[in-house]
C-alpha cells in the first residue's frame, strides 16, 4: 500500500513522480501510457516492489544508512572519509606491495556488501559462504554472472577485501570499532582459462572481520530483496533507499531535512559546489529509491525534504523470525569456532 498520512490522500507523488500512487490505481500497464517515457521505469520499479510476495529480505549495518562508500572511483592511495548524523566512517585503501589498491566504489560495492551482511545475520555466523550462493543471488538482482559486469563484481572484491575501515559513533556508542576490515579472509578467485572451478569465481567462503560482524548483528537494517534488485545500478539510489529505510520507521514526529543537510551526506567530499546542482541530481535518485519504497511518506519541498513516520520496509515479524533462525543455525558456542586454514 502507497503510504498515506491519518489514511488521507497518497504522499511522495512528487517525490516519486506519482507512479506508486498510478500502479496502485491504474494497475502497471494502465500506469505506463500515462507518464512520459523518461518515468515509465519508475512505474515499472513501483509494480515490481508492490508485486512482490517472495518477502525475502537484505540486512544492511546501521552505519552504512548515514554513510556510504564514494560512487566514483577516487586516486587508489585516497583516503575516503564520510561524515553522516552522528557517525563518520573512514576506508582506507589497501597495498599489494607497495601499489595500492583504492578503496571500493559504486553499486557493485554496496551490492557485495548487501550479500555478506544479509547473509551473516541470516545464517547466525560471520563466515559467508560464496560460491553457488553468491551467484544465484547476483542473478537474482539481475547481476550478470560473467563479462563486464563480473569483471566489476571481482574488482570490487578484490577492493573491500583489502580496505580498512573506521566507523565512529558519537554519544553512546562511543568510538565505533577501529581499524576493523570487511573481510578477515577469503574472496580468492579462480580465473584461470583451464580451472575447472572458472565458473564458480569465488572461494567457497569468506570471513568477515569479528568487529564488524558484531556491530551488524547488534544493528542490522532489514530491507526488501526486491527493493534492492530494482536498485542494483543506482549507487546513489540504493544509499537513499537504505537511509529511508532505517531513518522513517524510527520516526516519532513529521520532520525535516534541508537540502544542505542531504548534500552533506549524500553528496560525496565537495563533489557539489552549487546546492541547486545537488538538488537536481539527488531528486533523480530520490523518484526511484522510493518508487522502490511502498510505505515511505516523503514530501519534497522548496527547503528540502519532509520526512514523515512510515511503516518499514519489511513486517518486525519476518525480521526477528530471521534472527531466530540464525541464533538457532549457529548457537554461541559454534560462533567462538574458526574454520582452520587450508
Amino acid at each position: 500500500m502507497v503510504g498515506s498520512v491519518d489514511g488521507g490522500v497518497a504522499m511522495a507523488e512528487d517525490a516519486d513522480r506519482g507512479a506508486r500512487h498510478l500502479v496502485l490505481v491504474h494497475g502497471r500497464d494502465s500506469a505506463r501510457s500515462m507518464v512520459e517515457p523518461e518515468h515509465k521505469s519508475l512505474i515499472d520499479i513501483a509494480a515490481e516492489v508492490m508485486s512482490d510476495e517472495t518477502s525475502r529480505m537484505g540486512i544492511s549495518y546501521s552505519g552504512f544508512c548515514l554513510t556510504g562508500l564514494p560512487h566514483r572511483r577516487l586516486p587508489d592511495n585516497e583516503v575516503w572519509i564520510k561524515r553522516g548524523h552522528k557517525v563518520t566512517l573512514q576506508v582506507e585503501p589497501g597495498r599489494k606491495g607497495n601499489d595500492y589498491i583504492g578503496v571500493p566504489f559504486g553499486a557493485r560495492a554496496r551490492m557485495i556488501l548487501l550479500y555478506l551482511q544479509t547473509q551473516a545475520v541470516r545464517t547466525g555466523s560471520r563466515e559467508v559462504e560464496l560460491g553457488r550462493s553468491m551467484r544465484n543471488w547476483l542473478q537474482r538482482m539481475g547481476l550478470a554472472w560473467g563479462g563486464e559486469t563480473g569483471k566489476a563484481l571481482r574488482e570490487q572484491a578484490k577492493r573491500i577485501a583489502a580496505c580498512h575501515l573506521k566507523f565512529s559513533w558519537e554519544g553512546e556508542r562511543g568510538n565505533g570499532f577501529d581499524k576493523g576490515g570487511f573481510i578477515r579472509s577469503g574472496f580468492s578467485f579462480h580465473t584461470g582459462a583451464g580451472d575447472e572451478r572458472q565458473s564458480a569465481l569465488w572461494e567457497d567462503w569468506v570471513v568477515l572481520d569479528e568487529a564488524f560482524y558484531e556491530h551488524l548483528r547488534r544493528h542490522p537494517v532489514p530491507l526488501r530483496e526486491a527493493a534492492l534488485r530494482e536498485l542494483a545500478d543506482r549507487s546513489l539510489g540504493l544509499d537513499i533507499y537504505i537511509w529511508l529505510a532505517y531513518r522513517l520507521h524510527n520516526l516519532d514526529r513529521s520532520t525535516p531535512v534541508r537540502w544542505a543537510a542531504l548534500r552533506d551526506q549524500f553528496g560525496g567530499n565537495g563533489s557539489y559546489s552549487e546546492l541547486r546542482v545537488f538538488r537536481r541530481e539527488f531528486r533523480k535518485a530520490l523518484a526511484p529509491a522510493v518508487a522502490a519504497y511502498p510505505e515511505a511518506m516523503i514530501e519534497v519541498k522548496e527547503e528540502g525534504l519532509l520526512l514523515h513516520p512510515s511503516r518499514p520496509p519489511v513486517a518486525p515479524r519476518l525480521v526477528a523470525d530471521v534472527a531466530q533462525q540464525g541464533a538457532e543455525a549457529n548457537p554461541p558456542a559454534r560462533r567462538r569456532q574458526t574454520r582452520p586454514s587450508r
